[in-house]
């Protein structure tokens, strides 16, 4: 039935479903990663720039850490583009660039799931295996009426022996491709088309007009707010930026330096000082920014300094920290927001 309902009502024109590659596994494991908590709508642009930037795993493991974040900037998620170069890398090393068709192999790789093993497996190599991505947990638990929270333990194990016992015995690539099609487009989180669905009979929470209610969420916490400093600390046409460390939020991206929150930028002449001589410190307009776990609210000092005497004496002194010209620096891996900031404060 769902094979059928995908030949017929299923999505067909997506990039990576149109690439003449056969069973080449690198266009889909690129895809498969950039899909993981990502809209298909957002993820398509990123994923046509990145395959043009780095046509096969070969030029991805060559590629430096920096072209692969300027080149995921914006997609949100980095520890996605570090995991999946350091996977590269790994492909070329120990697999002889080849990937490994076996779920088990992929799934060792980092950054890879079992769900996202196994959509490899399948859609590059028809291997017989299960996904089980967060729009398959909601057209699981609404089929057959699946109490508890889909990311409990005990719940999450149910769903994945439902998943594995499902599996049929043909066409798996586009049964697995219709199981996403069905979550995507018809079983949506909100205003299901039920209507449109090929299980509207069968579906235990249409006939138990649960559908509104399953799968359960968990209750929703007021997410808690950090409130930073960050530093544009400008010289000419050059911008002092410093790389974030490898984990937590924009890992491994450029950023602005950050402080504490602040009363009065003159707080932060001394550290200023230590670059040139200050010519200004202002208060710009900072942004609001979300993430999974918490909002981010940061502000602006824009310090303007002089060109100093003895250049190299004043430069960044250690690796994290660089001086950029302006117009290279919109072209480094910035998280999105400081990207737009940047881009609105060097153009004033």
């Amino acid at each position: 039935m769902l094979v059928a309902w995908q030949r017929t009502h299923g999505r067909h024109a997506l990039p990576w479903q149109q690439l003449d590659t056969g069973r080449d596994a690198y266009p889909v494991w690129v895809a498969e990663i950039m899909l993981q908590q990502t809209r298909v709508a957002a993820v398509i642009p990123f994923y046509r720039r990145f395959l043009e930037r780095f046509p096969d795993v070969a030029a991805l493991a060559v590629a430096s850490q920096d072209e692969v974040m300027a080149c995921w900037s914006g997609l949100g998620y980095y520890s996605r583009a570090r995991n999946l170069h350091a996977a590269a890398r790994r492909i070329v090393s120990e697999f002889g660039g080849v990937f490994p068709d076996d779920p088990d192999a992929l799934e060792s790789l980092p950054g890879v799931g079992r769900s996202t093993a196994a959509a490899v497996a399948v859609f590059a190599f028809g291997r017989r295996a299960a996904i089980l991505d967060g729009n398959v947990k909601r057209v699981l638990a609404r089929v057959f009426a699946i109490e508890g929270i889909p990311s409990s333990s005990a719940t999450t194990r149910r769903l994945w022996t439902l998943a594995v016992e499902l599996l049929p015995a043909h066409d798996l690539e586009r049964y697995t491709q219709g199981l996403m099609d069905l979550g995507a487009t018809v079983c949506t989180p909100r205003n299901p088309a039920c209507t449109s669905c090929p299980f509207e009979l069968d579906c235990h929470a249409h006939r138990q007009d649960r559908v509104a209610e399953l799968p359960h969420r968990a209750p929703r916490k007021p997410l808690p707010e950090r409130r930073v400093a960050m530093l544009l600390i400008t010289r000419g046409n050059q911008v002092l930026l410093e790389r974030r460390p490898p984990t937590g939020i924009w890992g491994g991206l450029w950023s602005l330096p950050e402080s504490e929150s602040f009363e009065d930028p003159e707080e932060f002449r001394a550290q200023v000082e230590r670059f040139g001589e200050v010519h200004s410190l202002e208060s710009e307009t900072g942004f609001t920014h979300g993430f999974t776990h918490f909002v981010l609210h940061a502000d602006v000092v824009h310090a303007r300094i002089r060109e100093p005497l003895h250049a190299k004496r004043c430069a960044a002194s250690v690796d994290s920290l660089r001086w950029v010209d302006s117009a290279e620096a919109l072209e480094l891996g910035l998280p999105a927001p400081v990207r737009t900031l940047m881009r609105v404060r060097l153009a004033a």
